[in-house]
């Protein structure tokens, strides 16, 4: 069982450095913050790995807990509102914010009382880790349903505003697929929630492959169809008198 989340972590990480290198190459902040994001769920899933193989301990939780329940999709989110919206003050709210959530997420969850029984399991529950109600469970819902509600409606509007421009399609496409991924691994919570280890990692990996499938597309150069020429008659001398 624990194979397939480490797919996950494979691919997430293949798609970590290859967002690096676009980075490196282009300098969008965009990038930057989704190879970050990619990089934190490839650790998470490795956490996941790594718990279902050979058991949980309060440490490897906490990990897996703070980078893929929590701040992963805000980084995702991040970088879709900068890609939106082009401007400075955007991409300084938008880092501010996110080093904001990264030191209090990082903060609640390493100073929350941890259930040894509730760990015992191939997939801990949220809920019975932290307990309900508690600062530490009630991140995800602070952090990650928001931030999961901004980049979906950023990446369907992204979408939209390339709609019937046939140059676009590869890139139309494949920001689609980014968000039908994003929405499964998203549907992977209600499995985690429930601590249904099979539909988890399921939608982990399957989540994941689509959304690195969807930046492939989007990925390919763009090609602009050739205009048709434009046949300019050769100029008629003037009759002579």
């Amino acid at each position: 069982m624990w194979l397939i989340p480490l797919v996950a972590t494979v691919v997430a990480g293949v798609f970590a450095v290859m967002l690096g290198r676009q980075f490196l190459e282009r300098h969008g902040q965009a990038q930057l913050l989704w190879a970050i994001a990619m990089a934190m769920f490839a650790v998470a899933s490795a956490a996941a790995t790594i718990g279902v193989a050979s058991g949980w301990t309060s440490r490897l939780y906490g990990i897996y807990w703070t980078l893929g329940a929590v701040l992963n999709v805000a980084f995702l989110a991040g970088g879709e509102l900068v890609l939106l919206f082009r401007k400075p003050w955007v991409r300084w709210a938008v880092w501010l914010v996110l080093v904001f959530a990264t030191a209090f997420t990082v903060s609640v969850v390493s100073g929350a009382h941890v259930s040894a029984e509730a760990l015992a399991v191939q997939l801990p529950r949220g809920i019975k880790v932290f307990g309900d109600g508690t600062p530490a469970h009630r991140l995800a819902q602070q952090v990650a349903y928001p931030a999961f509600a901004i980049l979906i409606l950023g990446t369907i509007w992204s979408a939209w505003k390339m709609r019937g421009r046939p140059e676009l399609r590869d890139r139309f496409i494949g920001t689609l697929l980014i968000a039908l991924g994003a929405t499964v691994v998203a549907a992977g919570a209600a499995f985690a929630a429930t601590g249904v280890l099979v539909g988890f990692i399921g939608t982990l990996v399957a989540g994941i492959c689509l959304m690195f499938w969807g930046f492939l597309r989007a990925s390919r150069p763009i090609v602009v169809p050739d205009a048709t020429p434009v046949v300019v008659e050769p100029a008629q001398p003037e009759p002579t008198a």
